[in-house]
Formats: C-alpha cells, structure tokens, sequence
C-alpha cells in the first residue's frame, strides 16, 4: 500500500519527540515514534516508516485510518455547522441516538466526550435514581478488581486498580472493589448501601480478562433480586469489538444503563451513556449536561461508522477474524518453549497474549519490525486491530509475533 501525502511540515521523529519533552506534560509512557500518517490498518512516522497498527488508537479506529466514507462525513459537517451546544438540537445527534438505542435495546442516550465522561454519567444516574426511588442510603456502586473506568476522580477510584489511585487520596466514597468473576463473593457484599454493580465484559486494562461463564448472568440476577442497577462498561468492547455489537451480548442479559466511546467516532472525540427509559427521567432537564457533548462533527462521524457496522456480515466476518486469529495466537504458543506465552485470551478482534515477562522491551521489538501492539498490565500484549483488518493482515502480525518471540 502506497502511503497518503507526507505532511510538509513533519521533521522526523527525533525533533517531534524533543519538542514534546520541553512542552507537554510527561505523564505518558509514550512509544518512541510520532505518527503522522495513516491509511486504513497502516499509520507512517515521521521519518517515513510503515506500521501495521494493532493497537487501532486503544481499539479506537474501528473503520481504520482515514477511511473515505467516515472523512467525508466529517468534511461535510465542517462545511455546514461544527458545534451548537446542547441548547438547541441537531440533526447528527439525533440520528445517531436513533441509530443507537435502536441497537443496544436502550431507549435513552446521553451524549459526552470519552469514556470516562460517559462512565462519570453512569454513576451521577445511579445516585439521582436512588434518590428519586426514596433510597438516598444507596449510594455505593460495586467494581472489580483489576477492572478499569477511567482517569477522573470517581471512575479512578471505580477503577479496581490501587496503582492509579495512589498520589490522589482522599479518594471520593461509594466504591468497592471485589474479585472478578464470583457472583457469591458479590452476593456477600450486598449490603444497605449499594446501588448499583459496575462490570466490564472483558477487562481490557487489566489484562484482557475474560468474564467467567454465567457471571454476567449472575450479577444480573442479582441486581433484579436486590433492587439494584447492572451497569456495564462498553467502552471496549463496544461497537462490534467482540464480534457482537456490544459485549453484553455475548451473555445473553440486558443492562440497566450501558457507557460507550473509543470506536463509536471512529477517532473523533464522543461517548454515551444508554440507559432504559423509566431511568432516564430522573436525568431531567439541570441535572447533567455536557458543552461539547454529541459534537455535530463527531456524531456525523459516528452515524457512518454505525451504519457500516451494521451492513450484513460486517459482525460475523469480526467474528470469523476474531476466531481466526485467536487460534494462530494459540497455535503460537504451542510452537514455542514451554511457557513462553502464558495464556492466550480474547473474543472477537480484542486479544490478549500474556508473556512469562514484562512486555514493554517486547513491544520495542514489534515496533522495530513494524508491528504496533501496547500492553495491558505488565505482561500482556493487547491486540486491538482495526475491525476492517484482513485474515492476510492477521497472519503478518502473528508471523511478526513468532519472530520476536522465538528470538527473546
């Protein structure tokens, strides 16, 4: 593949990566190569070189870099009106809530920025619903360890993870963390003050985790027993990522409020927040809002990407990749020295490889022979490819794989 124009204006990696080292904040373990172009599962750096991009953006870029139906879109709505606010309504993002609640079964949507954002929703509908219902003792919205919610200060401290909570003590109150995957552990944890279970179908930052058979089931259960909210995170594994157009499809249950963003704008900054009607009401008019929310540029971006993942066969040729590729992965590991890959895990075109090391000077390698992967925890290898990635595609990053692999 031929790569798009070169940006006149890019110097080549080193001068991006010091001038970024004067100016930015240096919170990011950020890969030494600045990215400058990219065309469908292919981005270029600064100094010309190709990468097959297995990380998509953080399971991001869904249609794949710059593709041509997505970027018109976007053209077009930039020739026409950018940004309204919420004070008036706009047809892109009313579209797109119709495309949506249509999908996931949710009749409501909620339109933010990230994922945190959209997490950061779930939690106030959580407290505003208890208080509505006469209960404003419930307040407390179980997690699970190693699972991940995001950066602000509640979804960091929802996220089960003390790494990321250390430094930004006193944390807010109303979270506990359980052990993922033991529906009688949670059932143990009930108690007057809970509202709510917050879970995630596949925990991406902590490692690729799947959900135990019937636990989501469970948690479900529970819910309807205790009076309680089932909300699940689908800013992952959302939008197809499992080969379903949303993870908790996979376990046959329907949630009380759902989170989305990363591929949902395919790149463009939007996420959401679906919930059932009846507590939808309890957000009325002052109690949330959002100045850039539903941006008209992001959702006419995002009505595409939903209207090409729902063409017929897009999911089921996901779902074909995703079993493709887990089984090569597999195969992988069996044809190395005996505990080289750990474990293999993942569904759909979101796949977790755990090594017997840290995976950080393993992910240098990929990157020297052109294969861009990040890490989820310290020693797992996250796949997270574009959905448009072909089985050829596939085969090269597994063969990328099994070269760096049998030379550690």
């Amino acid at each position: 593949m031929q790569p798009p124009p070169s940006p006149a204006s890019a110097p080549g990696n080193e001068p991006l990566i010091q001038k970024a080292k004067q100016h930015l904040l240096q919170n990011y373990k950020q890969q030494p190569i600045a990215l400058v172009r990219g065309q469908g599962t292919r981005v270029w750096d600064a100094d010309g070189k190709a990468y097959l991009d297995c990380i998509g953006g953080i399971a991001v870029c869904a249609m794949g870099h710059c593709h041509p139906e997505v970027v018109a879109a976007a053209k077009a709505q930039l020739d026409t009106l950018w940004h309204v606010s919420n004070v008036f309504y706009s047809q892109p993002q009313i579209d797109l809530s119709e495309q949506l609640t249509e999908w996931a079964g949710l009749p409501r949507a909620f339109f933010c920025n990230s994922g945190a954002e959209a997490n950061e929703a779930l939690i106030k509908l959580t407290r505003k619903v208890m208080k509505d219902r006469g209960t404003p003792e419930r307040f407390e919205i179980l997690s699970f360890e190693k699972g991940f919610h995001g950066r602000t200060l509640a979804t960091v401290t929802a996220t089960g993870q003390p790494k990321y909570h250390a430094g930004f003590e006193p944390l807010p109150q109303g979270f506990r963390h359980l052990p993922y995957g033991d529906v009688e552990v949670v059932r143990r944890a009930i108690g007057p003050s809970t509202a709510a279970i917050l879970v995630e179908p596949i925990q991406g930052e902590g490692g690729v985790r799947m959900a135990p058979p019937g636990f989501l089931q469970g948690l479900r259960a529970l819910c309807d027993e205790k009076g309680l909210l089932l909300l699940v995170d689908e800013v992952q594994t959302g939008m197809g990522r499992t080969g379903q157009p949303f993870g908790f499809m996979n376990h046959g249950i329907r949630p009380d409020a759902i989170s989305l963003a990363k591929a949902l704008g395919n790149g463009l900054p939007i996420g959401a927040m679906l919930c059932r009607e009846e507590l939808a009401v309890s957000l009325a008019p002052g109690t949330h809002g959002s100045t850039f929310g539903g941006n008209l540029v992001s959702a006419a971006a995002a009505n595409v990407v939903l209207r090409l993942l729902r063409q017929p066969g897009f999911l089921a040729d996901v779902q074909a990749k995703g079993e493709h590729f887990l089984a090569g992965a597999r195969a992988l590991q069996a044809s190395l020295p005996e505990g080289r890959i750990k474990a293999v895990r993942g569904l759909g075109l979101l796949l977790g490889v755990e090594l017997d090391r840290e995976v950080a000077p393993v992910i240098a390698k990929l990157r020297e022979a052109g294969l861009l992967v990040n890490a989820a925890g310290e020693t797992t290898l996250r796949f997270a490819p574009p959905l448009i990635i072909s089985q050829k595609e596939l085969d090269e990053a597994l063969g990328i794989l099994q070269r760096v692999l049998s030379a550690l």
